[in-house]
């Protein structure tokens, strides 16, 4: 009876842990910045039928963090992969690299990473629907700035962008952060802090039609930042989703809110892939 107990147990858990979702840690080559970014990829516990192809989403960390940050802090989002079968996929983002082409420094041009190198790379590597309907991206603070960049710029390989307590106005971010190191002086290089900004970003809006969301919490330093672009969103006419919700700029908020985003795309792919 005892080894029945046990062989019962082993088998629960196998079952169980076998259908966790699966997690590589990989180098990423990026001919245009001549190194090897480091890049952790998801992947749901059905990826091993190699007849199943998924949709992807590229999730972006925050200014001062690394590509493991969502893993380490948020590792849930392995059950939301799961759970919505999709890729998730976290690059990083050079601590300050705002995910920008820098004009000053070679060794800093995130735009082409992220956008073209990375999305190639994963394509050619795994089992992915290759296709803007079935590619979204999203990220925290610095890295909700870079989504929405990204996809408005790049909206031909990404058809959906979300932005967690984003700091979506660079412009006005002119010390501490990096953007100086990435921009150059803001008067010299008045151009790129203007148009970069994602608040001014978004007034070139696409032919590819966008599925955009965005939040912040009511306590957050950056909301009026959210605010400041929501507004001007519904002053453009463009369609999206925007939320407020108690919480300050930290992984607290950011474990709650990343929930609403796997939701929110998950209804995009499945619109777009059926």
């Amino acid at each position: 009876m005892k080894n029945r107990f046990i062989v019962c147990c082993l088998f629960v858990l196998t079952f169980f842990y076998g259908q966790a979702a699966s997690v590589d840690s990989i180098e990423v080559y990026s001919p245009k910045m001549k190194r090897s970014i480091k890049t952790i990829v998801i992947k749901p516990s059905n990826s091993k039928d190699k007849s199943k192809q998924f949709p992807v989403l590229y999730l972006l960390h925050g200014a001062f963090g690394a590509y493991n940050n969502w893993i380490l802090k948020v590792p849930h989002i392995k059950d939301l992969a799961d759970q919505y079968g999709m890729m998730v996929v976290c690059p990083d983002g050079g601590f300050t690299s705002w995910y920008f082409d820098s004009p000053i420094d070679s060794t800093y041009q995130y735009e082409t990473f992220v956008a073209e190198e990375l999305t190639q790379y994963i394509d050619a590597h795994y089992s992915t629907i290759a296709n803007r309907k079935a590619r979204a991206i999203s990220g925290l603070s610095m890295g909700g700035h870079g989504a929405m960049f990204l996809s408005f710029r790049h909206a031909n390989i990404f058809g959906a962008c979300g932005s967690t307590s984003g700091a979506l106005h660079v412009s006005v971010i002119t010390q501490g952060y990096g953007v100086e190191k990435r921009l150059g002086d803001p008067t010299i290089n008045k151009q790129y802090w203007n148009d970069w900004s994602v608040l001014n970003t978004i007034e070139h809006y696409p032919k590819d039609s966008l599925s955009i969301l965005i939040d912040c919490g009511t306590e957050d330093r950056v909301l009026a930042m959210n605010r400041a672009v929501h507004d001007k969103l519904n002053k453009l006419k463009i369609p999206h989703d925007y939320i407020e919700r108690p919480g300050e700029h930290n992984f607290i908020y950011w474990n709650k809110s990343i929930d609403y985003h796997f939701v929110f795309f998950s209804q995009f792919f499945n619109k777009g892939t059926k």
